[in-house]
């Protein structure tokens, strides 16, 4: 039985996913939050993950902890992205099953999802075709800690289950061009044009894909939704099952921002999948839904952006 006084270890709480769920849960009253930041605990170390639950005995594990990027970083590095995410995700179930944490809460990604499987998204659809080749590392890692609580779920009854969002943004997100998400990095790019005299933002693609986002305060929601709930499947997508293209999205971010020059595509550039909606009536059936529309996140995320752009400023791309 989860109670206000549960100890809720939140791995990855200092990432804009995490952070948000904190937030959501001291909001909430929760009062027995636990954290420890990448310096105080490597969940890449076994030893070190098995040693921080032994002391912490937490009731509730909820891992948003993952090493994540774009396209070009999954490109570049594509054996972290697979090996540094099992070993985080593996350490954090091996040892919640071993120390007999009844409710664990594994975040993953719309990625793990067939490249070109019917729109929108089913979880059904997990494992029926091939990945997009430009984040298959990510979404294979992802993948493995979909079925381990599947399988502790279907083995020992215990209370693990999979949260899938689909692309999420929001305060605390990533604005750093070498490595962050098309959202995130479009409000940067309009933003930084602007302030140069509304000089032409260059934008890789077509624009022609289509994509969903989901406002990170929404996911976090979601999630408490699954803590303060049994659920009765192992596995739930979590989006707005809305979705835009690409230039749809650049030209409601460059409104936003107030950038008045010209958007110039670089279709030499990947696009990467036609299409990722995702099919969230599973949520919905059980009482999830979302609450923030696109425009009022991407202002929320703007004035979050202008808060904090010295920070941002403090690295040269």
């Amino acid at each position: 039985m989860i109670t206000k006084n549960s100890i809720i270890y939140i791995a990855g709480h200092k990432g804009m996913v995490g952070s948000a769920i904190w937030r959501s849960l001291t909001a909430k009253g929760y009062n027995n939050l636990v954290g420890a930041t990448s310096k105080e605990l490597d969940l890449r170390d076994q030893i070190a993950v098995r040693d921080f639950l032994q002391k912490t005995q937490p009731d509730v594990i909820i891992d948003a902890a993952a090493k994540v990027g774009g396209i070009l970083a999954n490109n570049d590095f594509p054996y972290q992205f697979l090996m540094e995410n099992m070993q985080i995700q593996n350490n954090l179930i091996s040892e919640a099953h071993n120390l007999d944490v009844d409710k664990f809460i594994f975040l993953g990604s719309s990625c793990i999802y067939p490249k070109l499987a019917p729109q929108p998204l089913k979880e059904d659809y997990l494992l029926t075709a091939s990945l997009e080749k430009t984040n298959e590392w990510y979404a294979i890692a992802k993948i493995t800690g979909v079925k381990l609580c599947e399988a502790i779920r279907k083995q020992y009854d215990k209370d693990y289950v999979s949260l899938m969002p689909t692309n999420l943004y929001g305060i605390h997100d990533n604005f750093d061009l070498n490595s962050s998400h098309v959202l995130p990095a479009m409000i940067r790019k309009f933003h930084e044009a602007k302030e140069n005299s509304n000089a032409p933002v260059i934008l890789w693609g077509s624009g022609t894909p289509m994509r969903e986002f989901l406002f990170v305060d929404d996911m976090a929601e979601a999630v408490v939704f699954a803590l303060e709930n049994k659920l009765p499947e192992h596995l739930y997508n979590v989006g707005t099952g809305e979705d835009l293209t690409i230039k749809k999205l650049a030209s409601t971010i460059q409104k936003i921002v107030g950038h008045t020059g010209d958007i110039i595509w670089d279709d030499s550039k990947p696009d990467g999948t036609p299409r990722k909606l995702m099919d969230v009536s599973r949520m919905h059936n059980i009482g999830w839904k979302h609450q923030v529309n696109l425009e009022e996140g991407i202002q929320k995320t703007y004035n979050w952006f202008l808060e904090n752009i010295e920070s941002f400023k403090e690295k040269s791309y």
